[in-house]
């Protein structure tokens, strides 16, 4: 994970295939998986059904800090939701601007989606922060 290095400890008599599989599941995918036409199949079929999305112009020069905080409030959500950054200046990416009703002028903005329902919230904001972003995952999933 993101050049990561993460050990499970084989020496515990409690590891089984159950905890292994876990383990693997969890530290298999990126932190932050940027979503584009090569990636869009994998998040789509991911075994995460909570996506948290960052939709931010990536040439901004707030882009570094926001992806550092962004990053960062991942970690606390490991294995529960799978956290995706979109370019809100990709064409391709339109559409999924457009699917959460926003507007370029509302960028920044995190959307939250649960695949099997459709159910989706969306908060714009003026400076990534973990808490912002942790607050608005733990309302979403309580």
């Amino acid at each position: 994970v993101d050049n990561d290095r993460r050990d499970l400890d084989m020496n515990s008599k409690d590891v089984d295939a159950e905890k292994m599989t876990r383990f693997i599941r969890m530290n298999e995918l990126r932190l932050v998986t940027e979503y584009n036409p090569v990636t869009a199949i994998g998040v789509m079929q991911s075994s995460l059904q909570l996506h948290l999305l960052l939709i931010t112009d990536k040439m901004s020069p707030k882009y570094p800090e926001r992806m550092r905080r962004y990053r960062a409030a991942a970690e606390l959500f490991k294995g529960k939701i799978l956290f995706i950054l979109v370019d809100s200046n990709l064409k391709s990416n339109e559409r999924t601007v457009s699917f959460f009703k926003l507007k370029k002028s509302q960028l920044p903005a995190l959307a939250i989606f649960h695949a099997p329902d459709e159910e989706q919230d969306v908060l714009t904001l003026d400076e990534v922060s973990v808490e912002r972003v942790q607050d608005f995952c733990n309302r979403f999933l309580q």
